[in-house]
């Protein structure tokens, strides 16, 4: 297929983010060009995303991709099912007998007839997870609308967020109706002086900041953040999606590592990881979490979770009940990881399961994606505007469940594309 140059984007160089706003084009003549630009990425080999599995997550999947149909086994290192808890007995029993007891739909919004006791007895389990008094948490459909919703509902015109330029991107969608100020990724210089700016400019002055971060895997500097925010008389959200239910003694996350449970203004995570389910929650005060019920138009005016939510009971007296999910999951990252540097790959400054291997180049990214897949283990490619243009990876998410076997297929998959393209450090 040939390169195209109109409007002046060259196909071999361009990403998504360059079809986002074209000149002269209406969105649906953008769609078109959008389309001739996949077929594109397909027909070079680069198209590495959407493919289909036939089963749930697991270290192993069947999949099939638009350039093998037939579904084929894979070790897969894509899923942020951490621990494994989609496919635990006991919590799959307990998302049974919710349907069974409630049917498959909560009926309507949270306000008017939607909210029902599984909400209620989740709430006051997170409340009680994360050593906060009753009435200080909610729970959202999603974990991208708990911050974008929450952030939208609270941040206005004469407010300003400071935030790490590293945070996911439903940080920044809940931001459009107020004032940034962002700060390189954990530069606490950087963020001294956004805080020295604004500390008198504005009512609500709140950094925002991830636990994990989810391409590099590396950690917040939570303790001096927090003192640095105090200081400056700031508040503290911190989304720890990644580390909650994974890190800290008893699965808190790192704000539990930093000893911040109680002190943190808001905490936001997902259901989606750690806990298996689907949706997001927010800690905090309960006259915040009071306020939020009233003002957040998407949770106001969206159906609430479904009953299979009760699973989710069950999955947080898990990370109690059952630590040694944690404890495999540990050992796991610890021998991927040395495995992956013993051949010279670049890992960055990963302290979690998401273990990036960096390659820079974006189109030499995507045939590694290739490459892998060829030897059985699926792995996602993440380019631009995922990550800086020069800062393409592949992006390898660890599960409790991984076996020596399945984590050694995947090391020799590394090793074979390594010898292909050599990725590994000079």
């Amino acid at each position: 297929m040939e390169l195209t140059h109109t409007h002046n984007i060259d196909f071999s160089k361009a990403s998504f983010k360059d079809f986002e706003s074209i000149p002269d084009m209406n969105v649906f003549q953008r769609a078109g060009f959008f389309k001739d630009f996949t077929d594109y990425m397909e027909v070079e080999g680069r198209m590495n995303y959407g493919f289909v599995t036939h089963d749930g997550c697991g270290p192993e999947i069947f999949l099939s991709t638009p350039f093998q149909q037939t579904p084929k086994r894979c070790i897969s290192l894509v899923s942020n099912d951490y621990l494994s808890f989609t496919q635990h007995p006991k919590v799959k029993a307990a998302a049974i007998e919710g349907l069974q007891k409630y049917g498959t739909g909560a009926g309507a919004s949270p306000l008017i007839g939607g909210h029902h006791e599984y909400h209620t007895k989740l709430e006051n389990k997170l409340s009680t997870f994360f050593d906060r008094s009753k009435g200080s948490s909610m729970v959202y459909t999603t974990g991208y609308t708990a911050n974008s919703a929450t952030l939208l509902s609270m941040l206005k015109n004469n407010d300003c967020a400071i935030v790490d330029m590293a945070v996911h991107a439903s940080v920044y969608e809940g931001l459009l109706e107020t004032n940034i100020k962002r700060f390189p990724h954990n530069n606490l210089d950087y963020l001294e002086r956004a805080l020295s700016e604004v500390q008198s400019k504005y009512h609500t002055r709140i950094v925002i900041i991830d636990g994990v971060y989810s391409q590099d895997g590396d950690l917040a500097k939570m303790d001096e953040i927090y003192k640095l925010t105090k200081h400056y008389g700031a508040f503290l959200m911190v989304d720890d999606a990644h580390g909650i239910g994974v890190l800290g003694k008893r699965g808190r996350g790192v704000i539990e590592m930093f000893d911040l449970l109680n002190k943190v203004d808001i905490i936001s995570g997902t259901l989606s990881k750690a806990f298996g389910h689907i949706g997001g929650f927010i800690i905090s005060k309960p006259e915040v979490i009071n306020y939020l019920k009233f003002q957040s138009r998407q949770y106001v005016f969206s159906s609430n979770s479904t009953p299979a939510m009760n699973g989710l009971l069950v999955a947080l007296d898990l990370i109690d009940e059952e630590p040694e999910w944690r404890a495999r999951l540990s050992e796991n990252v610890t021998y991927f990881k040395k495995g992956l540097l013993d051949m010279r790959l670049d890992v960055g400054i990963t302290e979690s399961p998401i273990i990036p291997i960096k390659i820079g180049d974006a189109h030499k990214t995507g045939i590694a994606a290739r490459l892998l897949l060829k030897a059985g283990v699926y792995a996602n490619a993440i380019i631009y505007p995922g990550v800086s243009r020069k800062d393409a990876r592949i992006r390898t998410s660890l599960m409790a469940t991984h076996t020596k076997e399945h984590l050694d297929k995947a090391l020799n998959g590394f090793d074979y594309v390594n010898r292909k393209l050599g990725i590994s450090k000079s």
